[in-house]
């Protein structure tokens, strides 16, 4: 399988310190100011709950990222419009990434995405989930969000080719890191300390995948 590509959405202090450990660069339609220092970044991430497709259009055609994802499919009935926008969006990504919500595509082939976009899966976290199994994701696959130890267990049952998640800063405020398993208080201490640790562990988690 090889390794999959590590994507960060932050800030541009976030981003010049994790882009050197090998590190995609990601952003949001809605704050593309963090990545204007950059000649190119690799991933065009959303607004889930508030999706703006002409924006997230608009923006995918200005800068021409590696990689974006479609707005969820949390109803079956809307799967045919995501998968048109998906279309549209693929004119300027190489990889679209459409992510099934709805239980009712479980009976669907590929849970009703076509092969030429990559899926998405939900990491569950309290911001966001998807109530279908694993099982059912076939194919190369990007996670969205999560734990890193959790994102890890999960590429044992499917083809991860991509994954993105910004945990590792939300507890870096707090002083703690992630060693490799579990998050816990920095023995030095310090934003900066528990950045770079936490991405550098996140990056042995992988090594030999």
């Amino acid at each position: 399988m090889g390794k999959p590509t590590k994507i960060i959405c932050h800030s541009r202090y976030v981003l010049d310190r994790a882009l050197p450990l090998g590190w995609e660069a990601g952003a949001r339609y809605t704050n593309l100011r963090d990545i204007k220092h950059l000649n190119r970044f690799h991933f065009l991430d959303i607004d889930w709950q508030n999706y703006d497709y002409d924006r997230h259009l608009w923006s995918a055609r200005l800068w021409q990222p590696a990689m974006t994802v479609a707005r969820d499919v949390e109803d079956s009935a809307q799967l045919d419009v995501i998968l048109r926008e998906a279309h549209a969006l693929k004119a300027y990504c190489q990889t679209v990434i459409v992510v099934p919500k709805d239980p009712v595509l479980q009976d669907c082939g590929r849970l009703g995405v076509p092969e030429t976009f990559r899926l998405g899966y939900s990491v569950p976290t309290k911001y966001g989930k998807t109530a279908i199994p694993p099982a059912y994701f076939k194919g190369e696959v990007h996670l969205l969000g999560g734990r890193p130890d959790v994102q890890r267990a999960l590429a044992q049952r499917m083809d991860v080719r991509s994954l993105d998640g910004n945990r590792i800063t939300y507890d870096a405020k707090f002083g703690d890191y992630f060693d490799g398993k579990a998050f816990k208080p920095h023995p030095i201490g310090g934003y900066e300390a528990c950045l770079l640790d936490s991405l550098r562990n996140v990056n042995r988690l992988w090594e030999g995948s």
